[in-house]
């Protein structure tokens, strides 16, 4: 059966000498694997140039029950990306970004309100003109919403990373903010893309409290494994 949808590029692995395998998370249908046979030749119909991680895609699939590996009939990028491949910020954010979405997308379902949050995030960072240093930050925030671990927020000093709720007191383990970093985390989590900026950090503040960030993140995602790209973000950001 064909079907229409938009999809968001997670990984595209080599499956022979000219064909590949790209696990897309789509707007209809969650994610799913499609072969594409050919995809590495020059003349591709759907060449593996296109298949770019953090790139949107407008997508006409067949789609069969029980399938491991589904086909593409047709695809486009929809928006062309016009900054994020040429932009070594913004194409080091969306190479770590990308890795977190494809360790947590795998334990996700359909879901159209999640899809359209990665894409106005996805669109914001394209057409950004500056203000991106607390732009991760407040993507990995607001993600967790989605994700069913949005931190609770409150006024109360510590911020306890496995429970994901403020507190009064200091809990009893590592996984722990205390201020000024929990106060740090509850004016990012108020935040959005445009105001960003408008938390100021220090670039040390920054990549602790984006350790930190992605600690929590382990805690609450089965097998979240190690970022490959977390060093490259920290590089940029120093």
């Amino acid at each position: 059966m064909l079907q229409q949808t938009k999809g968001i590029t997670l990984k595209v692995t080599n499956y022979s000498e000219s064909s590949v395998v790209v696990q897309i998370y789509t707007e209809q249908l969650g994610l799913q694997s499609y072969l594409i046979n050919g995809a590495r030749k020059p003349k591709a119909k759907i060449s593996v140039n296109m298949l770019q991680p953090f790139h949107l895609l407008d997508l006409v699939v067949y789609q069969k029950e029980n399938n491991a590996l589904q086909r593409i009939k047709e695809a486009q990028h929809t928006p062309v990306l016009k900054t994020i491949p040429l932009d070594i910020v913004k194409s080091s954010i969306a190479l770590f970004l990308n890795e977190v979405l494809y360790k947590v997308l795998r334990h996700q379902s359909q879901d159209r309100h999640l899809f359209q949050f990665l894409e106005h995030a996805i669109i914001w960072l394209d057409e950004a003109e500056d203000g991106l240093a607390n732009y991760h930050l407040i993507f990995l925030l607001k993600l967790s919403h989605y994700l069913g671990f949005k931190p609770a927020i409150s006024k109360d000093p510590y911020f306890d990373l496995v429970e994901g709720r403020f507190s009064k007191q200091l809990p009893a383990h590592v996984y722990t903010l205390q201020e000024p970093y929990s106060s740090y985390l509850r004016d990012l989590a108020n935040s959005s893309f445009s105001d960003c900026n408008n938390v100021r950090l220090k670039r040390e503040d920054r990549s602790y409290l984006l350790q930190k960030l992605v600690d929590y993140y382990r805690l609450h995602t089965e097998n979240f494994g190690e970022l490959n790209s977390l060093y490259i973000l920290e590089e940029i950001f120093s």
